[in-house]
């Protein structure tokens, strides 16, 4: 494996002006390298990184860093400006951009070298040299960790620069021998790291406040105690798990010595993470919790003081972390054990509305339910195709079950494929709730839903079911109680207290509105027929297609199988199955059929994605459409929408009726009017790719577009790594 930075990844006269031309520039050294296979890919995967959230550092640093399978082994390049580039900080531009490439499948090793750096970061000497190194080899070996700052500092009076290499930037004092330099001393990334990983901006030090002055005295316990400092267990995790992870472990490990308290940190990076030895959990006298994905394992705190932030309040204010969780303590607030560790993370990432959180609740009871209408839905699909339309009449298989006999299969098909349909409300509502308020959620969910049922409140009476049992919960579980009654709480009072409640709402005060409003929807879909039903069917066709997998196309799939989950369903309901699902299949089908008729006009790998994507959609699985979406978002969803609506579309047009929730061609004999059903979907196929071909026909032939600048791209690419393997993207 060769060196994770070399001379020529350096660049120590960055012209860039933006952050994506900064990016281009350090890319095209390692595609110059082989580092990178397909240059126009990677910088694809950093964009999209970088929308997440800006990767800018207060103290003039930038670290654009993604994951991409169009890299062939992890790979750093560095570049300095002497004008400054916006990453996003809140201090101003970075001076010093440090491009991360990491494979899919990173090897530890290397991970751990990307997490050395991240800590390095926060070293101002670290800075200070790299902003006056003036020679490429040099500033290679500082960041390996070959030289110390201070050597290359040192260094600097017998090293020229050498012909072509750009000096310190300008506006820059060079530091003397191993002293910082003014500018990075006054202001690093331990003072305050911007919200590279995170949304809002925390309060930063200003420019001209000294690392220092952050971290103050321990209101709390002023005086430690040297036979028995405070303890604190940590954790810290960032979304890409490279460089944010370890910043924040480097700071609050700074600002626990600098406090006088025991402070160990738990790493949950890309490589892994070795998990905090349980004694040291269970001797800890407070727990930090500064992440931006879940914590694994969460439920290991409980019963701790907590303090649970984000994971850029662990760089830019550690000090103030340490005296908030002493705080507690001293207050005896604990996280009690009946709301620790949620899988869901009921309350969402830091900063997120309710309308976010009340998505993610609402696609973890659907999540949860999807498989229980795949495998009741085929069930009872198959049962219709061995048996009949009369199969729903037979007797149950417990009075009646032959073995030669194919009606007794259909009839067992069938009543198991009931048996799973009536968890669909139950489950629906069961994780919900769960999703707002963990395990103590279930319960009442479950109950909620299973209420919906009996009154005949439907698929809209487990949404209101699994909402309230979720607020209930949430209600108890802040109520103060004795330390004594929390043991009972899970398994005693807050399920009976929480199902007398939802029941009583259920039963009495909500469940008649409801079942009449499910009655009336139910009733209105029966009703379609003409020019109403095709314009349902364009619509959720729309709905299907727009973010391929995503929350709206999970809206339009529920909507349908709430449908059909009934032991009768209408006419009305399979005709709306059958749409959703043809307009489902054309995004990765059309994709497939666009690289094999114009294959010039995608890079290689999404070619080879679209070998793929044949499968994925005849098997209804929008999501092979993802990466061409993800590539070129402008082109091919405005295409796949406008495929899928005429699918849906003609779909209701010819009537053609599915009672099987999934399976795509391969439940072909269970739809009404199969060749019809075919022919919508076939139509809505060839008219995405004549679209998508038509746009990035449109884009590759016009002077300086993104289709010649890829093009021109991969043929650079190819000439300069030769025939190199392209690896295929690994899905998210």
């Amino acid at each position: 494996m060769s060196e994770m930075i070399t001379a020529d990844l350096v660049d120590l006269d960055l012209s860039a002006d933006t952050k994506e031309a900064a990016a281009r520039a350090l890319a095209e050294r390692m595609a110059a390298l082989g580092r990178v296979t397909d240059l126009a890919g990677f910088l694809a995967d950093v964009a999209t990184r970088e929308a997440q959230m800006p990767t800018g550092l207060d103290g003039g640093i930038g670290i654009p860093h993604c994951r991409s399978a169009h890299v062939t082994e992890p790979t750093l390049a560095f570049g300095r400006s002497a004008a400054g580039i916006d990453f996003g900080a809140a201090d101003g531009p970075a001076d010093l951009v440090f491009l991360i490439a990491a494979p899919a499948g990173a090897d530890d090793a290397h991970l751990t070298i990307l997490s050395a750096l991240a800590r390095q970061l926060m070293n101002a000497e670290f800075t200070a040299a790299l902003r006056s190194v003036a020679d490429t080899a040099t500033a290679a070996a500082l960041i390996r960790g070959d030289v110390t700052p201070q050597e290359a500092a040192a260094a600097q009076p017998e090293v020229a620069p050498a012909s072509g290499e750009a000096a310190p930037p300008s506006g820059e004092v060079a530091p003397a021998s191993g002293e910082a330099a003014s500018g990075s001393a006054q202001t690093s990334p331990a003072d305050a790291a911007a919200s590279a990983e995170a949304g809002t901006p925390d309060a930063a030090p200003a420019p001209s406040e000294a690392p220092a002055a952050k971290d103050t005295t321990d209101p709390v316990t002023a005086d430690p105690t040297p036979e028995q400092p405070f303890r604190i267990v940590a954790v810290t995790s960032c979304p890409t798990g490279i460089a944010h992870t370890y910043m924040a472990a480097e700071s609050l490990e700074n600002a626990g010595r600098e406090a006088g308290v025991e402070l160990v940190v738990e790493t949950q990076g890309s490589a892994g993470f070795a998990r905090l030895d349980p004694a040291l959990i269970a001797a800890a006298d407070g727990v930090i919790l500064a992440h931006d994905v879940p914590v694994r394992d969460k439920d290991r705190f409980a019963g701790k003081p907590t303090v649970d932030v984000g994971v850029k309040a662990g760089i830019n204010r550690p000090g103030e972390l340490i005296a908030e969780v002493r705080q507690k303590a001293a207050r005896g607030e604990t996280t009690a054990p009946a709301a620790a560790g949620t899988p869901v993370e009921r309350t969402g990432e830091p900063g997120e509305g309710y309308g976010t959180k009340l998505r993610k609740w609402l696609m973890s009871g659907v999540s949860y339910m999807v498989p229980f209408v795949a495998a009741g839905g085929l069930l009872i699909a198959i049962g219709f195709a061995l048996g009949g339309y009369k199969v729903n009449k037979a007797p149950s298989v417990m009075d009646h079950f032959v073995w030669t006999q194919t009606d007794s299969w259909a009839a067992l098909m069938f009543q198991i494929g009931g048996v799973a349909f009536a968890f669909l409300v139950p489950v629906l509502a069961g994780y919900i709730a769960y999703g707002i308020a963990d395990r103590p959620g279930l319960v009442p969910g479950f109950v909620g839903g299973s209420i919906a049922l009996t009154i005949n409140a439907g698929f809209l009476g487990g949404l209101a079911a699994g909402l309230i049992s979720g607020a209930v919960v949430t209600a108890i579980q802040r109520v103060r109680i004795p330390q004594a009654l929390r043991g009972i709480m899970p398994v005693v009072v807050i399920p009976l207290v929480s199902s007398a409640v939802v029941g009583f709402l259920m039963f009495v005060v909500i469940g008649k509105p409801i079942a009449t409003a499910q009655k009336g929807m139910t009733d209105w879909l029966s009703g379609l027929s003409g020019a109403n039903a095709v314009l349902l069917g364009a619509l959720l066709g729309l709905m299907m297609c727009f973010d391929l997998g995503g929350p709206v196309n999970k809206v339009a799939y529920t909507f349908a199988t709430a449908g059909i989950a009934v032991s009768d369903p209408s006419d009305s309901a399979m005709k709306i199955m059958a749409a959703v699902m043809a307009a489902g299949m054309v995004p990765p089908l059309a994709m497939a059929l666009a690289t094999t008729v114009r294959g010039r006009l995608f890079t290689e790998t999404e070619r080879e994605n679209g070998k793929a994507a044949w499968v994925l959609g005849a098997s209804f699985i929008s999501e092979g459409a993802i990466p061409f979406a993800a590539a070129d978002p402008l082109r091919v969803i405005p295409s796949a929408m406008v495929g899928g609506a005429l699918t849906g579309a003609l779909s209701m047009a010819f009537g053609a009726t599915l009672r099987a929730p999934h399976g795509g061609v391969f439940v072909v004999p269970l739809i009404g009017n199969p060749f019809l059903y075919l022919i919508a979907v076939a139509a809505g196929v060839c008219t995405s790719t004549a679209l998508v071909v038509a746009l990035k026909t449109l884009r590759g032939s016009a002077p300086g577009a993104p289709g010649g600048e890829r093009e021109k791209d991969e043929h650079e690419q190819a000439a300069r790594a030769g025939s190199a393997d392209r690896e295929q993207p690994v899905a998210a």
